[in-house]
């Protein structure tokens, strides 16, 4: 069992909050009693009864959270798509080969932890997977972070994944069926497919074109909403953010290029955008003899990257949450890459390290309604923590290699997750 039976105090460590302006804190000690956050005290207050756990100057501060995970996709490079509708029916086709999917996507979850990210949200996934991997989790009995689960989303025929990670819904009463279809597996949030993407767009400058109808997506929220669970929408379009928004979507995965129509929704709604920089880069910045994209794929990852940059500097300017996640699965984008959606946060959308540290953990916690467990150092929360050797304040790559992940108080020492090195070589030409 993974799971924390022991006291011990972190000491002489530099303690990162998480807040939005945090500055680095000494003198201060963190007491774990069993998986939670006992105390944050000044230093040798009290250490009686304490495994004392010397961090050596090191900086200790809240897991990641990411925010838009696909956990049964590797992210590894293909030089030829596959069809994922036959891969998905092929790992459903049977118990074995089930068992088989639940354990590809229970060691995509733990280079998740490895890495660093202490809580994963995913946001399409194959059949229930995702929820037995969050309750597998939750009982410590795999290696996992914190899973906030969606399982299956709702898409329409032709629509995004359709067929693969979502149902088909052809009309308003058959997205609010799949919507409750899915709820039977008590996820944790629902989520739709609104618009093409990138990989499914047909001409140069349409990769969001609108797939599910404005009557789809308020049926689909409304059953959604009803049931007590919110909605989060693969949106890659400014009409499908606008559809999206005025119909219930609680937040728009990606992102369009935005106007002042959609900022008012925003705000009038109390959405949020989940910016998510990392699988639109390779497609727009990358050699295509690198990518294997075409050139239409190539163009429309410039429109998606730029408008997902564009909507996220809008929101930050006008208030509006802006969250943060990788959308692990797509090509190049890997399971132990969040610390890199951070640095190009901070390079592209112009906020400081310590604001993308801050959006990373205690924010992407708000957003994703757990804030009340995790997300930053404080007494009674979850023990979900990570330690690096330099300043991540001065260099967020200092999360690339990390000396301890600790998840719910359980200690893993010099984590290794597996790598990718023909990812890494590629990826760290755009750091």
């Amino acid at each position: 069992m993974f799971r924390n039976e022991t006291n011990y105090v972190l000491t002489n460590g530099v303690l990162l909050d998480g807040t939005e302006k945090m500055t680095p804190q000494t003198g201060r000690d963190i007491y774990i009693e069993g998986g939670r956050i006992g105390a944050v005290a000044d230093a040798a207050a009290r250490r009686e009864g304490y495994e004392v756990v010397d961090l050596g100057g090191q900086y200790v501060l809240p897991g990641l959270i990411n925010l838009h995970v696909h956990l049964p996709a590797s992210g590894k490079p293909k030089k030829k798509a596959s069809d994922p509708k036959k891969l998905v029916k092929l790992i459903t086709a049977n118990a074995l080969t089930r068992r088989i999917g639940v354990k590809l996507c229970e060691g995509y979850a733990k280079t998740e932890l490895l890495s660093g990210v202490t809580t994963i949200r995913t946001v399409g996934g194959v059949a229930d997977f995702d929820t037995i991997i969050r309750d597998l989790a939750a009982q410590g009995k795999i290696l996992s972070p914190r899973v906030v689960a969606s399982n299956m989303a709702v898409s329409v025929p032709d629509g995004h994944m359709a067929g693969s990670l979502a149902y088909e819904a052809k009309t308003p009463e058959e997205a609010a069926a799949y919507v409750e279809r899915i709820a039977a597996e008590k996820p944790d949030l629902i989520k739709l497919m609104i618009t093409g993407g990138v990989l499914d767009a047909e001409v140069v400058g349409e990769p969001g074109v609108l797939r599910m109808q404005p009557a789809l997506v308020k049926a689909a929220c409304d059953k959604a909403h009803a049931l007590g669970m919110k909605v989060a929408a693969h949106v890659e379009s400014p009409e499908g953010v606008r559809v999206a928004l005025e119909n219930g979507v609680d937040s728009i995965e990606h992102g369009a290029q935005p106007d002042a129509a959609i900022t008012a929704l925003y705000k009038e709604k109390g959405a949020f955008q989940v910016a998510t920089l990392s699988p639109a880069l390779p497609y727009a910045l990358f050699d295509r003899s690198v990518s294997h994209a075409t050139y239409e794929q190539q163009e429309n990852g410039k429109v998606v990257f730029d408008g997902i940059i564009a909507m996220a500097r809008e929101n930050l300017a006008n208030g509006i949450p802006v969250g943060l996640g990788t959308d692990t699965g797509c090509p190049y984008i890997t399971h132990y890459d969040m610390w890199r959606e951070l640095c190009y946060f901070v390079k592209y959308c112009g906020v400081t390290p310590a604001f993308a540290l801050h959006t990373a953990t205690r924010l992407n916690a708000r957003l994703a309604g757990i804030d009340g467990e995790t997300g930053s150092i404080e007494a009674g929360k979850a023990a979900d923590l990570i330690v690096c050797a330099k300043d991540p304040l001065a260099d967020l790559s200092a999360l690339r290699t990390l000396s301890m992940v600790i998840k719910d108080g359980y200690r893993v020492e010099h984590p290794a997750p597996k790598k990718l090195p023909e990812v890494e070589r590629e990826l760290d030409k755009f750091l």
